[in-house]
């Protein structure tokens, strides 16, 4: 099932509240520190809130499907969203890295979008904070790493954990 996207409109909206939300952010943690919490991924055993993965080849069979994306449950309200990676392996080649905040009413806006994404073994990235949209529920966070045209970086393996903030 695709969720579909926010119009633009409502996408240059975000980009402002995201501005505005930054600034009052940034001056409201120099008077207290903010509290993270990991999100638990989808369908994980309960045992780590950390996913490791290894990029796979797009469907090859008519009925299987890529392991690109990664759901992580929003069980709490947060006003801030961080996602990390950590390379777990090294590949010389590049793939797209994704992010998405899922609302309740079926929407999802994209947060993260690096067409090309090559880190070397053992580095991290964290994108964000990304703040929520005012009147719209987090449900979800959406992770997607994959080889898109660059088949080279199928058998990368790689972290990526996501962290709800107030």
């Amino acid at each position: 099932m695709r969720v579909p996207f926010i119009r633009t409109s409502f996408a240059a909206a975000l980009v402002l509240t995201a501005t505005a939300t930054a600034a009052v952010t940034a001056g409201a943690q120099s008077a207290g520190a903010q509290t993270c919490q990991f999100l638990a991924p989808v369908g994980g055993d309960g045992t780590t809130n950390i996913v490791t993965k290894t990029i796979s080849p797009g469907a090859v069979l008519p009925f299987s499907r890529p392991n690109w994306n990664t759901d992580f449950y929003v069980t709490a309200p947060y006003s801030t969203y961080k996602f990390f990676f950590t390379a777990n392996s090294s590949v010389s080649a590049t793939y797209p890295v994704e992010g998405f905040l899922k609302f309740t009413d079926g929407t999802a806006f994209q947060v993260i979008n690096e067409p090309s994404f090559a880190p070397p073994t053992g580095t991290g990235r964290q994108w964000g904070p990304f703040p929520t949209y005012p009147g719209k529920v987090v449900s979800q966070v959406n992770f997607r790493i994959g080889a898109s045209a660059d088949q080279a970086a199928t058998g990368f393996t790689y972290r990526i954990s996501v962290q709800g903030c107030n």
